[in-house]
């Protein structure tokens, strides 16, 4: 059985998005191969009481370097820059443990997995003869300023910014450069991150999205024949994720009273939304639930008509894909991993262009569906497709195939 060192900063049983994405490559690898996983230890009690309930759990070798609580809060706070500093001599320490482990154990690859964002591709590329996957990985992507003009020319003038490091980083950091020459296989998580690496670093890329979902054993009913129909907007309610774009869309379709949107999520700007939906004229279209479970969220998406997807930057998001497990119909633009994961089998997709014209292209294809639900209706034998896709036991074969193809190359 191959033996897999997996490097994952950030892994838990018991969240979504990178914690979540850890956890789950790691427990379906070890289906597969024998893996030893460096983490931080954050959720060690979470992980362990998991690893017990698990038959594979045998495969599986947890090594923890935890750091302090005060790095923890700058990691989980996005945009604190000066996570980097302390995450980099994180990777210093998880370099070191790689070679303790490695002399102990037979290790056949060597697999950089999370966190996925390109500027900090760790350190284990430094160890020589031995395979070496990066993967997938994500972030080179710019956001488009001209959607965040809402939010204050401040917030443009940061984002824009941001852009130009953003693009230097990717082309020029010297770590990214080396990791990218070094690796045997090179995984991107969306295609626009695989462009850019064949661009910045004529390096050829595998595409595979960071995240997957495990497919309902039932099919999920939807109510789409006639009275209200339902949108859901599901997301933190910051600049990015564009809710004042969804309400602005609604100012294009009040005639039709019965359709309303149901937006879930918190943050601090959410009572200035509401306030913005009162101004807009459509506060008696919107559903406000605040922040709510998991659960409640998937309730919501069985519920629900189609899925109102308004982010401008994204890899792959967890709740976009939990849409798809719930054959949800989803419209996004067409970018970032919504426009990898999402086609016209099980939605619909909106160039990006300036907010006004967005608001109404996603205007015009809510009318078409509120008049055509038979094409939603359509649209529910499609997600079988694509949950195989996503499911995180195919994605973990693939990744094994990998692992073989990498270990037969260097054979030769």
């Amino acid at each position: 059985m191959m033996q897999i060192l997996i490097n994952a900063y950030a892994v838990n049983p018991d969240w979504g998005s990178e914690p979540g994405m850890g956890w789950n490559w790691v427990i379906h690898l070890a289906m597969h191969c024998k893996v030893h996983v460096i983490t931080e230890g954050e959720w060690r009690e979470n992980i362990e009481r998991e690893l017990a309930r698990l038959p594979q759990a045998g495969n599986i070798v947890f090594h923890y370097l935890p750091v302090p609580e005060k790095i923890r809060r700058m990691c989980w706070d996005q945009g604190d820059w000066r996570f980097y500093r302390h995450y980099k001599k994180w990777q210093e320490r998880a370099l070191a443990l790689a070679r303790r482990i490695m002399a102990e154990n037979r290790i056949d690859v060597i697999h950089q997995l999370n966190m996925i964002g390109f500027r900090e591709p760790g350190m284990l590329w430094k160890i020589g003869g031995i395979p070496y996957i990066w993967g997938p990985v994500g972030g080179m992507e710019n956001t488009p300023v001209a959607y965040l003009r809402e939010s204050g020319w401040g917030q443009v003038g940061k984002t824009a910014l941001k852009n130009v490091i953003n693009t230097v980083q990717a082309r020029f950091q010297p770590r990214v450069r080396k990791a990218m020459k070094r690796a045997d296989a090179v995984l991107a998580s969306v295609q626009g991150v695989r462009e850019k690496m064949e661009r910045y670093h004529r390096r050829e890329a595998l595409l595979m999205s960071e995240t997957g979902c495990a497919a309902p054993k039932e099919k999920v009913r939807r109510a789409t024949d006639g009275g209200q129909f339902r949108l859901l907007w599901a997301g933190r309610m910051i600049p990015s994720k564009q809710l004042a774009l969804a309400l602005q869309t609604l100012t294009h379709l009040r005639d039709l009273p019965e359709l309303k949107l149901h937006i879930c999520g918190g943050g601090e700007r959410g009572r200035g939304y509401r306030n913005l939906a009162e101004r807009l004229g459509v506060a008696g279209q919107c559903v406000w639930h605040g922040t709510v479970s998991n659960e409640k969220v998937q309730s919501l998406m069985r519920e629900s008509d189609l899925f109102f997807f308004t982010s401008i930057m994204e890899a792959t998001s967890t709740v976009l894909v939990e849409a798809l497990m719930n054959r949800l119909p989803v419209l996004c633009f067409d970018t970032c991993g919504m426009g990898t994961i999402v086609d016209e089998t099980v939605g619909c997709k909106i160039p990006l262009t300036r907010p006004g014209r967005s608001a109404r292209d996603f205007a015009e294809r809510i009318r078409f569906f509120f008049h055509h639900r038979e094409v939603l209706r359509d649209m529910d034998e499609a997600f079988y497709t694509r949950q195989r896709e996503l499911d995180w036991n195919r994605k973990a074969e693939r990744m094994a195939g990998i692992y073989r193809e990498v270990l037969k190359a260097r054979q030769h």
